[in-house]
Parts: structure tokens; sequence; C-alpha cells
């Protein structure tokens, strides 16, 4: 497996943010920090509600509770128009098609998809059914993922199963928490997978026609160096979730806290004037680790 010799630095604190940017930071620094404030109390009861139900309660909370938690966009993260090349302009809008199909669980692809997601995860113990408690042993909610698909759609299904294909060292070894010393609550696979494909969403604003966001602007151009982009990033997302897990020693009701502040670390990163395509974030290393 190959070896990256580039340092990557985990910490946010210790990221260099580029001077050109440093008035979008502060602002944004300050908007987030009052959308917490405000929103703390209700997602941390909401986080507490559903994993102390044993992961089966309303299912209402995978993506939507991130989306309430007021990630949107501010006026300081509105830039000037900038031009499309041909060939970004036709992978975002691939990209944008893959946003808009929901999971079905009729799909014979669909089934399919989930099929192979257990053999990646599992390739030694026979899946008994679509329907099975088999499926919270990877972190579902309950034993029909399809119910968990319905906050992201099937591109948070062709996350998991890129991960796990193209990157099965690292899949496994956050799939059986083997890194680090482990919170007694940890959190569900499955479902926080889920979480980092929607954050992702939101944080490059790939539902607007044209994303106007710094993190935005910046990953369409590296979408037009390589079309598989946002899954490689899903990937590195992922991992630097699980290591600001680690880092602060959290626990269930931190979920939240966590996945924000991967969001900020990487929005950092994808600022940074050397990242010229996704293997230039310094956080890629951490895939080969």
């Amino acid at each position: 497996m190959r070896i990256r010799r580039r340092q990557c630095i985990p910490s946010c604190s210790s990221l260099h943010r580029v001077d050109e940017d440093e008035i979008y930071w502060r602002r944004k620094k300050s908007d987030e920090e009052l959308e917490w404030s405000h929103n703390s109390t209700h997602v941390i009861s909401q986080l507490a509600q559903c994993f102390t139900n044993a992961m089966v309660g309303s299912r209402s909370w995978i993506g939507g509770f991130f989306n309430r938690t007021g990630h949107k966009r501010h006026g300081s993260d509105k830039f000037l128009e900038y031009p499309l090349s041909p060939t970004q302009e036709q992978r975002l809008q691939r990209l944008q098609e893959r946003l808009q199909v929901p999971f079905d669980e009729t799909r014979p692809d669909h089934q399919e998809a989930l099929q192979a997601l257990w053999h990646a995860a599992f390739p030694n113990i026979a899946l008994k059914g679509l329907i099975s408690d088999q499926w919270k042993d990877m972190g579902w909610q309950g034993p029909n993922p399809s119910t968990d698909f319905r906050g992201c759609g099937f591109i948070s299904l062709e996350n998991l199963l890129f991960f796990a294909k193209n990157y099965p060292a690292s899949f496994h070894r956050l799939l059986f928490k083997r890194d680090g010393k482990r919170a007694t609550w940890e959190y569900p696979f499955a479902v926080a997978g889920i979480n980092v494909s929607f954050m992702l969403i939101q944080m490059l604003d790939l539902y607007s026609a044209k994303p106007k966001c710094l993190p935005g602007i910046n990953f369409v151009k590296l979408l037009g160096e390589d079309e598989k982009a946002f899954d490689v990033l899903y990937c590195i997302a992922f991992e630097m979730m699980d290591a600001q897990w680690l880092a602060m020693h959290a626990s269930y009701m931190e979920f939240n806290e966590v996945l924000q502040l991967t969001r900020m670390q990487l929005e950092r990163e994808l600022s940074l004037e050397d990242v010229h395509r996704i293997q230039d974030l310094p956080a890629y290393n951490l895939l080969y680790q």
C-alpha cells in the first residue's frame, strides 16, 4: 500500500490559514459560535434520545438534525460569480443528479449495492436478509437499513460502498473501532456515515445550481481534476471525524460537536493555496495510516 510522506496535521488550530481568507474565517467562526450556542441544547437532547432508545426510535435526526443546527449559507459565505469549465460543469451536474436519487428498497440495483456493502464489511459472514438484526452490527438503527437512508438518499450508500471497496483497511479500522481509547457509548458507524455525507453536501453547497461558498468553489476545481473527488472527500472526512472523536475523547452526546469541528477543519484544508488535487489535502494521509 502506498505511503504518503506529507505530514497530516489533524488539529484544526494548527492548520495554516490563507491570508486572503482571514476575514472569511473570522466571520464564519463568529456565525458558527452564535448558532451552536442557540441550538446546542436542542441537538444534544435529540442525540441523547436517539442513542438511549437503542437506535430504534425516530429516524428524523439522520441528516435532518444537522440541517436544523443552522448550517446555512451566510452573507459572509457569498463570493463573486466564477466561470466553470465544460468538464467542471458536466461533472458537477452529474454529482447533483446523484443527490436526487432516493434509496428505493424495491430496486434490484439498490438491493445489490446494500448486499455488496455487507459483504465488503463482513466477507466471512453470510447475510440472512435485507431485513435482519445483523445490520445493527454495522451501526444501523434497526434491522432494516433502508429506513436510515431516507435522510440522505442513495448517494450515502454509494459513499459507504466506495469507502469499503477503495480503502478497505481504513474502512474496517473505523467500522471495528480499532484505534485509540474509545468511549463506552460509541458513535454507530453506518449512521455516522450518512451524516458525513449530508454534512459534505451542505458544506459544499451542492444543492445550489453552482456553489457560492469558498469550500464549494474550491471543491468544483478538484472535481474538474477527478470525477471521484466527492467520494474520496467522503472517505477523508470520515477519517477526520473519527480522529476528531478520539482527540476529544468524545461520547455519543458530543457527536454533533465533533461533526461541526470536522467540517471547520475540512473547510480550511480546502482553502489551502497548494491544494490542486484531492490528494493534496493534508488529511488525505489518514487513509493510509
